[in-house]
């Protein structure tokens, strides 16, 4: 686990092996299984997650009781309710593993202690920040104004294997079509 959290903050920004062995003194490693919340709408989100293997979804109940899927996340990738852990405030959403999956945790009082003593962490997780942030973007821009078979397509191409790891309901919940369009595209495929 310590390997590839290296390798993934030293993509981003330089870290030497005593920093690397700092930071690495202040995750905790917690596995959740399938089904299991890492957070749950309401609660505080105390915690930012590292994926070291597994699969989570982010997402909330609409007004008509309908589950909405706002973000999936893979191996090597954060997730957290950003605006819930910063504000300290109830999350609007919640956070599920959808297969066993292993994270590496930091809470917000140990990352706010290392970003004084390790500036360039800071730094790392701007970048991070960023890159969430242009996703989001992304997905609310861009994407949501392609065709929902352009969707589709632009999710296979960029997440390959991505398919046969999450139930069709979840991506077409994620790409905002019914299940039945989703399996009509599929068949064309």
């Amino acid at each position: 686990m310590k390997q590839q959290i290296k390798k993934y903050f030293n993509r981003y920004v330089e870290f030497s092996d005593a920093e690397i062995n700092e930071i690495y003194s202040k995750l905790t490693a917690r596995t959740y299984k399938k089904k299991e919340f890492i957070l749950c709408e309401g609660q505080i989100c105390k915690s930012n997650y590292f994926i070291i293997n597994g699969l989570v979804r982010s997402f909330y109940i609409d007004n008509k009781g309908n589950e909405k899927i706002t973000q999936f996340a893979l191996e090597n990738w954060w997730i957290t309710n950003m605006e819930s852990f910063a504000n300290k405030t109830p999350s609007l959403s919640s956070i599920q593993a959808l297969e066993k999956t292993q994270v590496l945790l930091i809470n917000k009082k140990e990352l706010e202690k290392l970003y004084l003593s390790m500036p360039k962490l800071e730094r790392l997780f701007r970048i991070i920040t960023e890159k969430m942030l242009i996703a989001s973007q992304r997905r609310s821009d861009i994407y949501l104004q392609m065709t929902s078979k352009d969707r589709y397509n632009d999710l296979i191409k960029h997440f390959p294997g991505f398919s046969q790891r999450v139930p069709q309901y979840m991506i077409a919940s994620y790409l905002e079509i019914t299940p039945e369009y989703l399996s009509e595209l599929r068949k064309t495929k």
